[in-house]
């Protein structure tokens, strides 16, 4: 029961998540004031579990604080957050996902934030801890992310002359740390609603663009790139996107095209890339092309390109390992073909240290 500041709901939308909500709200039961949990279609002990949950803290606090609704999933996860927070009743919407913990230095940080939180505020930022262990479009160790909501905005006039109503949120950067844990890869089923939503005729925006040739680049199997080949294709030849997603998207072409082993088309989807100044992707691609074509020297060439740093090389527009550790380790594969044990070393050493530098994007 919250005495002091301003009342937040928590809102989810889960599905088989059984193994990985009781550690989330466990964390989360004396921070917040309600429990929006809205099931997607579980198969497994999630739902049972949440009732259970939502009768034991019924027992314990003699009020009713879990409230578990059902969503017909439609491929749209905007539709199902929208669905979660319009049953929320807080003065603030806390959104999680059931992969997220917080631990107690934490829990400790969002206590004192309820509590002196300005109402004037309208979103706080946290900061995320991603793991980075399983491939998906974390290219981050940690990065800021909204979290926290006012869930009724206000609006206001400002400024004695020419006066403006105020449409920018007032946005609190905190220095509260969420736990990302996820238990496997999500891209598989990411790459699933793109796919639909293609299908559906959606016209996909720079940051839907980026995210899906990132979630394909990243995360995506053989097959997830032979699916997406013929739309990244098309919009490389189309010409009609910034220079960086004709990039992003000659990769996962040229990707693709090496997949199938047509020479042809990888290289004009690599050269295409190249022409316009390239990227770090692209290079390790070109590396990896003639690594296994036997020439090392030529691997050696585009590896180190991508991986030249200070202003030299080029830039990454998908993943920054291909500027670090996966550059690095195909420097250190073209050391070990021409026999130099002592630069392969080098470079193995350079490749396995490069993560703890906590890159961002």
């Amino acid at each position: 029961m919250n005495h002091d500041g301003v009342t937040i709901s928590l809102c989810m939308i889960v599905k088989n998540e059984e193994r990985t909500l009781p550690g989330c709200l466990a964390c989360l039961k004396d921070l917040v004031d309600e429990m929006v949990i809205v099931d997607t279609g579980s198969t497994d002990g999630t739902v049972d579990f949440v009732q259970r949950y939502a009768e034991r803290l019924r027992r314990e606090r003699g009020q009713e604080r879990v409230h578990l609704y059902h969503f017909d999933w439609i491929d749209d996860f905007a539709a199902a957050r929208n669905f979660a927070f319009s049953k929320a009743t807080g003065d603030y919407i806390y959104s999680a996902d059931a992969d997220e913990t917080i631990d107690a230095e934490n829990v400790r940080k969002f206590h004192a934030l309820k509590e002196a939180l300005d109402p004037r505020i309208e979103i706080v930022q946290m900061v995320y801890d991603n793991e980075t262990e399983f491939r998906s479009v974390y290219n981050t160790r940690r990065e800021l992310r909204p979290k926290l909501f006012r869930r009724l905005r206000t609006f206001a006039w400002e400024s004695p002359i020419h006066e403006k109503v105020r449409t920018e949120p007032v946005v609190y950067d905190s220095d509260i740390v969420i736990l990302h844990r996820p238990e496997g890869e999500h891209a598989g089923r990411d790459l699933v609603n793109f796919r639909r939503a293609l299908e559906r005729g959606l016209a996909l925006d720079r940051r839907l663009f980026t995210m899906y040739a990132r979630e394909v680049w990243m995360g995506g199997s053989e097959d997830d790139f032979l699916q997406a080949e013929y739309y990244f294709a098309q919009e490389a030849d189309a010409g009609e996107r910034s220079v960086d997603e004709i990039k992003m998207a000659c990769c996962v072409a040229a990707h693709a095209a090496r997949l199938r082993n047509d020479l042809l088309s990888f290289m004009k989807y690599a050269l295409k890339c190249v022409a316009a100044e390239g990227c770090s992707e692209i290079c390790c691609e070109l590396g990896d092309y003639y690594l296994k074509g036997a020439d090392p020297r030529e691997a050696l060439l585009w590896y180190t390109n991508a991986a030249l740093q200070d202003g030299g090389g080029t830039e990454s527009l998908l993943d920054l390992r291909s500027r670090g550790s996966i550059a690095l380790s195909g420097i250190a594969d073209c050391y070990e073909a021409l026999g130099d044990a002592e630069q392969e070393r080098i470079y193995r050493q350079q490749a396995a240290e490069w993560g703890t530098n906590e890159p961002t994007l």
